[in-house]
C-alpha cells in the first residue's frame, strides 16, 4: 500500500537490457542479469559523463544534449555486458575476427560498438526525420498551408514511431525486454510512492513512469512539431539539414520537460506527460516475479533505499516505530 499519494523523486534512472535491468544513481550503475543457469549476476561500475564537472552540464537546455549522449554510451555499454552472458562460449573466433583484432589492436568490439551506434543513429534520422518530411512533401499538391503541413509531418512522425514499436514487439526478445522495462519502472515507482522494495510491493506498483525514455522520445516529437511550425526555409535540402541540425536543440528542450515532469505534479505538466505514458502501454509489459527480483538486485547494488524511505517518508516510519 502506498504511503503517500504523491511521488517523491529518488534520483534513480534505468534501462532494460537483455534478460536484465541496468540501474543508475549519480556516478554508479549496476547491471543485473538473469543468466542462462537462472542465477542473478550483478556487476557494478562507475560512469562519469563526457563533460562531467563542467559548466556545460549545469546550463538548462544545453545539459540535455550531453545527458542524451551519456545515456547512449552507457546504454550501449550495459547492453553489451548483458549480451556477453548469452554468447556461445564454444564459438571460436573466425579469421575475420582475428584480422579485425590485429588491425585494431584488440579493440575490435569497442570500435564495432561505435560503428553500431553511428549506423543506428543514421537509420533513426532517416526513419524519423527524413521519411516523415518526404511523405509530407508529397502532400504539397493537396495542402497549400505550410502550417498545416508542419503539423501533418509531425503526425506522420508519431505514426511511424508507433508502427515501429508495434512491429518490433512481435520479436520474442523484445517482448521480454519490455517486461524487464516494466520491472524497472515498477521498482522506481515502488520507492517513490514510499513502499519497501519487496517483490510483492513492486508487483503492485505501476509500470508507467513520467521519466521514461519512451516519454522523452514523445517529447522530442512534440517539440519538433512546435519548432518546425515556426522555423521554416524554402529550399527542400535546407529543410532536411535544418531538421537534422536542430536535433541537439530539440533534445535539450525535451530533456528539460521530462526532468520537470519527474519532479512536478503540476496539472499542466501532468497533461503534457500523458502522451508519453500512453506510449508506455506499448513499450512496457507486466513482468514476472523473477524479472522483478533482477530489477531489485540492480537497485540494491547501488542504492540504499531504506535510508531513502526514512528520509523522504519520516512521518510514516515514526508512526510505524511508535506502533
Amino acid at each position: 500500500m502506498a504511503r503517500r499519494n504523491t511521488q517523491h523523486y529518488c534520483g534513480i534512472g534505468g534501462q532494460a537490457v537483455l534478460e536484465g535491468v541496468m540501474m543508475k544513481h549519480r556516478n554508479m550503475y549496476a547491471v543485473a542479469v538473469r543468466r542462462p543457469d537462472h542465477e542473478v549476476e550483478v556487476e557494478v561500475d562507475e560512469y562519469h559523463g563526457i563533460l562531467e564537472d563542467t559548466i556545460w552540464v549545469k546550463i538548462p537546455f544545453i545539459r540535455g544534449i550531453f545527458v542524451f549522449l551519456d545515456s547512449l554510451i552507457l546504454g550501449m555499454r550495459a547492453l553489451n555486458l548483458s549480451a556477453s552472458y548469452y554468447e556461445d562460449e564454444n564459438e571460436k573466433p573466425t579469421a575475420a575476427d582475428k584480422v579485425a583484432d590485429e588491425v585494431t589492436g584488440g579493440r575490435g568490439e569497442k570500435i564495432l560498438s561505435v560503428v553500431t551506434v553511428v549506423i543506428s543513429f543514421a537509420l533513426a534520422i532517416g526513419l524519423f526525420v527524413v521519411l516523415p518530411y518526404w511523405i509530407s512533401s508529397l502532400l504539397n499538391q493537396f495542402i497549400r498551408s505550410a502550417s498545416v503541413l508542419a503539423i501533418v509531418e509531425g503526425l506522420i512522425r508519431i505514426l511511424i514511431f508507433l508502427i515501429y514499436i508495434v512491429a518490433i514487439t512481435a520479436m520474442k526478445d523484445i517482448k521480454r525486454l519490455y517486461m524487464y522495462h516494466g520491472s524497472e519502472h515498477k521498482c522506481i515507482n515502488c520507492l517513490e510512492q514510499g513502499d519497501e522494495l519487496t517483490v510483492e510491493n513492486v508487483r503492485r506498483a505501476s509500470r508507467f513512469h513520467k521519466r521514461c525514455g519512451s516519454s522523452f522520445i514523445v517529447f522530442v516529437v512534440l517539440v519538433s512539431i512546435v519548432l518546425f511550425f515556426f522555423i521554416r526555409v524554402d529550399n527542400p535540402l535546407l529543410r532536411i539539414l535544418l531538421r537534422i541540425a536542430l536535433i541537439p536543440v530539440i533534445s535539450g528542450i525535451s530533456y528539460e520537460l521530462i526532468r520537470l515532469a519527474g519532479r512536478s505534479s503540476n496539472p499542466v505538466i501532468e497533461l503534457l506527460s500523458l502522451p508519453g505514458l500512453w506510449t508506455q502501454r506499448l513499450t512496457t509489459k507486466e513482468p514476472d516475479d523473477e524479472m522483478i527480483e533482477v530489477a531489485i538486485a540492480s537497485v540494491e547494488a547501488i542504492y540504499d533505499w531504506r535510508q531513502y524511505l526514512q528520509e523522504e517518508f519520516p512521518q510514516y516510519y515514526e508512526e510505524e516505530a511508535d506502533a
